[in-house]
């Protein structure tokens, strides 16, 4: 049973790995299938491809934060050609959606909280590549302002209006699929300290990301109970939509595990992720 993990993020975004940390990790964790998942930026990938060692399989990946006909949803693309035009133009596009949200932010932080970063901060965060929420709330809990980066983000970060910061999930699913990829809906029952959807609410959106092109869904998760993978699963098989799984890991920057596909721990036998073709 190969130990797989398709949804993991870098220092290249949310992460606090480094490549080469990352790689060692994975070795660690056991993993012979995994793929890397970081927002709106391929570089980590790229960079990955020169430490991948001979018997793990490597799958490019990235994560879109988007809005698809009014919903919210993140869109995980796998196996793109990191050399399509329309994927470099959409990568770009992220970028400056990025560096909005993160001027709201900073203004939001100092007109509401009183808060103002210190222009050492300000260099490090306009220097990331892709820089989230999350680099915001490290730190302000550097400076003792918050226990973690959940309550920072909570406390100081709720309430920010960023405007229309995200991608049109409808082009991203379009794009993704041009570059040869294939789009999979992530955490489709919600994300990381969000309400799990019920399956009430979970269908008629799962319409809506199938009329916008969506070919998968990660069915298995590690917030994700086993009641809500087996109903993810149903769905996606009477879809005819890919499965996947992935922990979201983030190293240091969330508790969770390399290879971590629901919230018991239970092992998740590869054979029931059918996206391996990619």
């Amino acid at each position: 049973m190969a130990k797989i993990d398709l949804h993991i993020h870098s220092k290249y975004s949310d992460g606090s790995d480094s490549i080469p940390e990352l790689m060692k990790n994975i070795n660690r964790a056991g993993l012979e299938i995994f793929s890397l998942t970081d927002h709106d930026t391929i570089d980590g990938c790229l960079e990955m491809e020169k430490f991948v060692p001979p018997g793990i399989k490597f799958i490019r990946g990235i994560e879109l934060t988007c809005t698809a006909r009014g919903q919210k949803c993140h869109i995980l693309g796998y196996n793109y050609n990191p050399k399509d035009h329309g994927l470099e133009r959409l990568i770009e596009k992220g970028k400056v959606l990025r560096r909005t949200k993160l001027e709201k932010r900073i203004e939001f932080l100092r007109e509401v909280h009183g808060i103002n970063l210190t222009r050492e901060e300000l260099d490090w965060l306009y220097s990331r590549r892709s820089v989230v929420k999350m680099h915001i709330a490290n730190i302000l809990v550097a400076r003792g302002l918050s226990d973690n980066n959940v309550d920072a983000m909570t406390k100081y970060l709720d309430g920010c209006k960023t405007g229309n910061s995200r991608f049109d999930g409808e082009e991203a699913i379009r794009v993704i699929i041009a570059a040869g990829g294939t789009p999979i809906w992530a955490h489709p029952l919600g994300g990381e300290g969000e309400r799990h959807l019920t399956q009430e609410e979970f269908l008629p959106k799962l319409k809506t990301l199938i009329d916008c092109g969506i070919k998968g869904l990660e069915c298995y998760y590690s917030r994700y109970s086993a009641d809500e993978s087996a109903f993810l699963v149903k769905c996606a098989r009477e879809n005819n939509l890919f499965v996947t799984g992935g922990s979201d890991y983030h190293g240091k920057n969330k508790n969770v595990a390399l290879g971590t596909l629901n919230k018991d721990l239970i092992p998740v036998d590869s054979e029931k992720l059918y996206l391996l073709c990619i």
